[in-house]
């Protein structure tokens, strides 16, 4: 089907998919961009509709083949005029492709954690920034899932997605309250990881190795006494200049790249082949 107008019911639905609100009403979520649309595919998501725009498209080789496989597994296709497709574009430079389809995140009791799992744990993260690179960490990880706690900012939302490079449909993703988090993962013996600039134990003196859920609180205030005083472990990044505390998603990055650094020196983890880069500064489609 092909959409010139920008008035299109179709068009219209997807605008409204930036807001929260018709996000939760409808169930449903944007997933823009070449990278983000064939991470999903890859993932096993299945899109309900994809609107493309082949007059945008940046390399015009293989968006045509990503169009075809959506529509293989059912979904919608809408060919989109240049002016319909900026209208439902979130991207600054859009790249023609644009995919609506269910909601990912899952309940917690629905999560199967392997033994020794690696777990992040999201506090009342708001900035959906800092989510999408945390989710992007957690897949660089290997971590088993991400659990979403009093959440401020909608896993879904399309800057979500975005800053996940995809990742957030590779990391099993839950949402909980902070109390059924614990209590989930107390009774799986898991050892809460919580940082915090008072603690006196650095995080490479923690040992990460065994099944650890790592806790991450609001950019501002942190993680709050419930998290604080469920913890097992409680560490501190050093921090040798005048900033005292550092960005969420960085802190996340670090502190489970150290669980990772770990587990390959115990041999709990191998470290995969070394893929030469023969690139010019670009990743090709």
């Amino acid at each position: 089907m092909e959409i010139t107008s920008p008035s299109n019911p179709k068009i219209k639905h997807v605008v409204k998919l930036r807001n929260r609100r018709e996000r939760d009403c409808s169930g449903e979520m944007i997933v823009e961009g070449y990278r983000e649309c064939i991470r999903a595919l890859d993932c096993g998501y299945v899109p309900r509709a994809i609107f493309h725009c082949p007059e945008m498209y940046l390399k015009n080789e293989n968006e045509a083949a990503l169009v075809e496989r959506c529509a293989s597994l059912g979904a919608d296709v809408y060919t989109c005029s240049k002016i319909c497709f900026e209208k439902i574009a979130y991207k600054e430079r859009p790249d023609g492709l644009l995919m609506i389809g269910p909601h990912v995140a899952v309940r917690l009791e629905d999560l199967s954690l392997p033994e020794n799992a690696l777990v992040i744990v999201t506090e009342g993260v708001e900035k959906p920034g800092n989510l999408g690179t945390i989710l992007r960490s957690a897949d660089a990880a290997g971590a088993a899932a991400v659990i979403v706690c009093d959440r401020v900012t909608d896993v879904h939302n399309p800057n979500v997605v975005r800053a996940s490079t995809g990742a957030l449909f590779s990391v099993p993703v839950a949402e909980a309250s902070s109390d059924e988090a614990i209590e989930f993962l107390k009774k799986r013996s898991f050892s809460i990881l919580a940082a915090s600039p008072h603690a006196e134990k650095l995080h490479f003196e923690a040992d990460l190795t065994g099944p650890v859920a790592v806790a991450l609180g609001a950019e501002q205030y942190g993680l709050t006494a419930k998290w604080m005083d469920g913890a097992d472990l409680r560490v501190r990044i050093p921090m040798l200049g005048l900033s005292d505390s550092l960005n969420v998603s960085a802190a996340a990055t670090i502190l489970v790249h150290e669980a990772v650094r770990q587990r390959i020196a115990s041999g709990r983890v191998s470290v995969p082949d070394f893929i030469p880069w023969h690139g010019e500064g670009k990743i090709d489609h």
